[in-house]
């Protein structure tokens, strides 16, 4: 097993729960550095020692770094678990699902724009197989919405 797979391993296996949720947050800004309280306010933790203790499993996982200030700098982004489904959008994390969905989608819609007025049985089985294939990829995409960590 090469070292990369290794530390894949032992992130994914780490990266749980409220630590997920800790870096999920930090996935939002990426350029911006955060504290302790603002991470405690921002997830609803019950102390700040509950956000700097995830805070301080990010930075041993090698995600995360502390600047001198005590502030904290996302220093990696790994794609492990629930976060390989999702892509970074600007400060958005949605489900790589999103873009297949807009794209058979809009296909579906230029193709009842052209098409649509045709009685074929040609039609009728791309129209089938076009709704179906719009219907799955938006259930996927809102399912995988649904479990987002945060």
């Amino acid at each position: 097993m090469s070292r990369d797979s290794m530390d894949s391993s032992l992130i994914e296996a780490q990266l749980k729960g409220k630590t997920l949720l800790v870096y999920w947050f930090m996935l939002k800004s990426p350029s911006s550095s955060v504290g302790v309280r603002e991470v405690q306010r921002a997830l609803g933790f019950s102390s700040p020692s509950v956000a700097a203790h995830h805070l301080e499993k990010l930075i041993s996982l090698g995600l995360v770094e502390k600047r001198l200030t005590g502030e904290y700098l996302l220093k990696k982004e790994v794609k492990v678990g629930v976060l390989r489904l999702f892509t970074r959008l600007g400060r958005f994390m949605v489900p790589r699902f999103l873009f297949y969905s807009t794209w058979f989608s809009t296909m579906l819609t230029v193709y009842l724009i052209l098409y649509g007025h045709s009685g074929s049985i040609h039609n009728v089985v791309a129209l089938i197989f076009g709704v179906l294939a719009c219907l799955i990829l938006w259930f996927e995409t809102i399912k995988l919405w649904m479990e987002k960590p945060f």
